[in-house]
C-alpha cells in the first residue's frame, strides 16, 4: 500500500503535531462520508481530522481507489459523498418512484425551475401557461429540492427559486450543468411522456419539439 502514496512533503513550517500517513487520512475522509447522511465539504472534513492532514489530497486517493466499484466518491455541489454509481441507479429505481412521486404540476415547477434558475413565480406560469398554486411550491420546498434564491431587482422585487444540493444529491449531480436530458430524466421517473414548450433549452429540447409536431400538452392523462 505504502506504494501507492509518495514521499510526505516537507512542512515548511515546523508542527507541533505529525501528520498521520496518507493512507490513514485517506481512510479518515472514508469513514466519514461514510457515516453523514449529507454531503461533506472539505473545510468540514478538515475540520474533523487532525492537525496537518489534507484532506483534498485523500480525496484524490479515494477517489481512484472506488473507481469502478459499485459505490463512488462524487461531488455533490460544494460538498463530497459517497453515492451508488450512476450506471447502477436503476437498481433504485423502484425506491425512488415510490418516495418522489409528484403531482403534474409539481414535475412541471420543477423541471422549470431546474432549466431556468434563477426564476421567478410569475416566469414559471408563463412557461406553464397556467398559474402555479402555493401548495406545488411548498411541496418542493418541504422536499428541499428547490429554495428561495436572491429577489430580483425589479418592481416589486420578486424572489426567485433555484435548485439545492439536496436535489443535485438525489440525483447524482455535481452541479446544475450536469441536468439530464429528457430521455434520462423520464428513465429516472421525473419527467412522463410530454414535455411542454419553453421548459427546456438546448438542441435536445428542440429536437423533442419536432418529434412531439408542435404539440404543447406535457403529459399524457394520468
Amino acid at each position: 500500500m505504502s506504494a501507492e502514496y509518495p514521499d510526505p512533503v516537507p512542512q515548511k513550517e515546523e508542527s507541533l503535531f505529525e501528520a498521520p500517513p496518507m493512507a490513514e487520512q485517506e481512510r479518515m475522509v472514508e469513514a466519514i462520508l461514510f457515516a453523514s447522511a449529507e454531503p461533506v465539504t472539505v473545510a468540514e472534513l478538515q475540520g474533523r481530522m487532525p492537525h496537518g492532514c489534507e484532506a483534498t489530497e485523500a480525496l484524490v486517493y479515494l477517489r481512484k481507489r472506488y473507481a469502478g466499484r459499485g459505490v463512488q466518491v462524487v461531488k455533490v455541489g460544494a460538498a463530497w459523498a459517497i453515492r451508488t454509481a450512476g450506471d447502477l441507479s436503476f437498481l433504485m429505481q423502484k425506491e425512488t418512484f415510490e418516495s418522489r412521486k409528484l403531482s403534474r404540476a409539481a414535475i412541471e415547477t420543477l423541471a422549470i425551475i431546474a432549466y431556468h434558475q434563477p426564476v421567478t413565480r410569475a416566469e414559471i406560469e408563463e412557461i406553464r401557461g397556467v398559474s402555479v398554486s402555493r401548495g406545488t411550491v411548498d411541496q418542493l420546498l418541504e422536499m428541499d429540492w428547490i429554495r428561495f434564491g436572491r429577489r430580483r431587482m425589479t418592481p416589486g422585487r420578486p424572489v426567485t427559486f433555484v435548485m439545492t444540493q439536496t436535489f443535485l444529491d438525489h440525483f447524482g449531480l455535481e452541479t446544475t450543468k450536469d441536468l439530464p436530458g429528457l430521455k434520462d430524466l423520464r428513465a429516472a421517473g421525473l419527467l412522463e411522456s410530454r414535455v411542454p414548450l419553453g421548459i427546456m433549452s438546448g438542441s435536445e429540447s428542440e429536437e423533442e419539439d419536432d418529434d412531439d409536431s408542435g404539440q404543447s400538452d406535457m403529459f399524457e392523462d394520468e
